[in-house]
């Protein structure tokens, strides 16, 4: 494919268009905003993307295309337009109705390139569509998948969407942390041996906690049984581009990954990325199932947020994550001398490349603080955290991140769990990470038979009609199709005692549950 580059200002042909006579129809801030951004020695020139998307801004088009706000939601009202004035869309937009312009594809082969990827697909719903699409091109209806069952619920979607059938891996947790694990090469090998028909093995690398199994390992395990590895990269979009963080799934071997860049890169929400080395999947099918599962119109921002990220990576990514690195570190240094009882796990607490240096873990039950009280106390002074139960929070510390922002956390995080501090009690492991689930019914065959409601102490022993999880992380507790055992009921109910969000549910108090209708055998 031949290489077009755009720049802000002149079309794909380097036609210059009128931008300042027609800045005041596109709105003056957005057309000046653009202007000013595109006139400096900034990402938009090796990013086609974002050129394309500043282009259109200072063009001042009069669009008759969709979407219907035609970017003039202002004359309708003020408010209405600051969200949708700025919202350019690929067709039409960026590109012409026929991408003739090639802007899209130029950017997937770009991210192509920094990734060693034979295939990439820009998507916009998110890591849940770009699992879905990744899933859909991994077997046929009936086959088996060995999984790890520390999956996000898009995976389970994707199942049932796909009509595969997942081989659970057993869980695994690291006792000095509480923190999950992945699963050994000797794992997955008995899995593979004992499922001699499967067609993929899917792993969660990193888990949402920050620790990463052994890639590698089981990329080769995989390939000696003939089978692709795919990997659900969203938490690790800023993997391999440091010596002090883990490589990228392709770069240890796996054939595919999904990563979410609006995660920990600077991207818009639903921005994601699916890659594949087609050695072992087709490059058809995995056109066709993207094709399948993602929309007819994109959001022009959404796209060019991704373009963007991929071009800071490729030329300030070590940089920066350096310093986020550094960063990270020092907050978890300062809590732990600060906060007696709190520990951070870290780097130095794993194997070299097992653990995110950017992810900021703190665990609470050596303080006797409450995570859940605490992440009341950060919502209050404006620091929304990404996670907290009573043991367990997140904070996500991106590259958008500084020093003061993170030293504002500090101060905070720290005030607040030494307000709460009391007796110090056992570190619990959450149950997202240890369960083993006893599936009875294929996720499709459960998603689509027949179901009821009854009261929850009536649901030991049916079969689960709904998926239910601890939102985050979003890990299934129980899903359509599995048995409701009496333990995980109790520890569905402890979580939302103790103040976690319980997702998905069609009762989120637990009062009762959906379970099929006609109990089997």
């Amino acid at each position: 494919m031949g290489v077009t580059r755009m720049t802000a200002g002149t079309d794909g042909c380097g036609g210059r268009h009128g931008a300042d006579a027609r800045a005041a129809a596109a709105g003056p801030e957005l057309a000046a905003d653009a202007r000013a951004v595109a006139a400096g020695p900034e990402l938009a020139a090796d990013a086609p993307l974002l050129a394309a998307f500043l282009t259109a801004a200072g063009r001042g088009d009069m669009p008759f295309i969709v979407p219907g706000h035609k970017r003039r939601g202002r004359t309708l009202d003020a408010g209405l337009g600051l969200v949708t004035d700025g919202d350019i869309p690929l067709y039409g937009g960026m590109d012409t109705l026929k991408l003739t312009g090639g802007t899209l594809a130029r950017a997937e082969e770009l991210a192509a390139q920094l990734w060693h990827a034979d295939w990439c697909r820009f998507g916009v719903g998110g890591a849940t569509q770009a699992n879905q699409a990744l899933l859909l091109a991994a077997g046929r209806p009936g086959d088996q998948v060995i999984m790890a069952r520390s999956i996000h619920r898009s995976v389970f979607s994707a199942l049932v969407l796909a009509g595969l059938r997942p081989v659970w891996l057993p869980p695994r947790s690291d006792p000095a942390t509480t923190l999950p694990l992945g699963p050994t090469p000797g794992q997955l090998a008995a899995a593979l041996d004992a499922a001699p028909g499967a067609t993929a093995v899917w792993v969660t690398e990193p888990s949402y906690l920050g620790t990463v199994a052994d890639v590698a390992a089981l990329a080769a395990v995989a390939h000696d049984h003939g089978v692709p590895l795919l990997v659900d990269q969203a938490w690790g979009a800023h993997f391999g581009f440091h010596p002090d963080y883990p490589q990228h799934a392709l770069a240890a071997g796996a054939d595919a990954m999904v990563i979410s860049a609006h995660k920990t890169l600077p991207s818009y929400g639903q921005a994601a990325l699916v890659l594949a080395r087609t050695g072992h999947l087709s490059p058809s099918r995995l056109e066709t199932a993207f094709d399948a599962t993602t929309t007819t119109s994109p959001a022009g921002a959404i796209l060019a947020s991704t373009d963007g990220a991929r071009a800071l990576l490729a030329t300030r990514g070590q940089q920066l994550l350096g310093r986020l690195a550094d960063l990270v570190a020092d907050v978890r240094s300062r809590l732990v001398a600060a906060c007696p009882g709190v520990t951070a796990p870290g780097p130095g607490d794993f194997p070299p490349g097992r653990f995110d240096p950017a992810k900021l873990v703190l665990s609470l039950p050596g303080t006797g603080a409450d995570g859940t009280v605490v992440e009341i106390a950060a919502q209050a002074a404006g620091l929304p955290l990404e996670m907290a139960d009573r043991d367990t929070m997140v904070a996500t510390v991106t590259v958008a991140d500084s020093a003061e922002t993170v030293g504002r956390l500090t101060d905070v995080l720290g005030r607040a769990i030494r307000a709460g501090a009391g007796a110090p009690r056992p570190a619990a492991t959450l149950v997202s990470w240890t369960l083993v689930p006893e599936p009875v019914v294929d996720p499709r065959a459960a998603f689509f038979a027949p179901a009821t409601t009854v009261p929850s102490g009536q649901a030991p022993g049916r079969i689960s009609a709904e998926l239910i999880a601890a939102y985050p992380p979003g890990v299934p507790i129980l899903a359509p199709g599995e048995l409701i055992t009496p333990d995980l009921l109790a520890a569905l109910h402890q979580l939302a005692a103790e103040g976690t969000r319980i997702a998905y549910a069609a009762d989120p108090t637990l009062r009762t549950l959906r379970v099929l209708a006609d109990p089997p055998g």
